[in-house]
């Protein structure tokens, strides 16, 4: 009962951080980031970071669904179905917030 609920929980407060820099809040992202990125383009850069942030935090309490349900149900279709959604989810969060790092930031370091 323990992985679905650390699952779940974990992709709530993921998808709460990628709420607050949708909002414009770049405060949970690192101070190289908001310091390199001008005025002008925190909106947009907030935005996409937190579009990313949101997609791995879905990804993750999606996965911790279909642990509960595999937990219900012994059906190995569930974690056949929720690791393949997990993986795709953080590597498309990831190639977002990437691609708004190098946009904005002008490099991802």
């Amino acid at each position: 009962m323990f992985p679905f609920i650390v699952c779940l929980v974990l992709g709530c407060f993921i998808i709460a951080m990628g709420v607050v820099n949708m909002r414009g809040n770049l405060s949970t992202l690192h101070s190289y980031h908001y310091h390199r990125v001008a005025e002008k383009d925190r909106k947009p850069f907030g935005r996409l970071v937190g579009l990313g942030t949101i997609l791995v935090g879905a990804s993750v309490a999606v996965y911790g669904g279909f642990l509960f349900v595999y937990e219900k149900t012994q059906a190995d279709l569930a974690i056949w179905i929720g690791m393949p959604l997990l993986i795709v989810g953080i590597v498309a969060g990831l190639v977002v917030s990437f691609y708004a790092m190098i946009k904005y930031n002008k490099g991802i370091f």
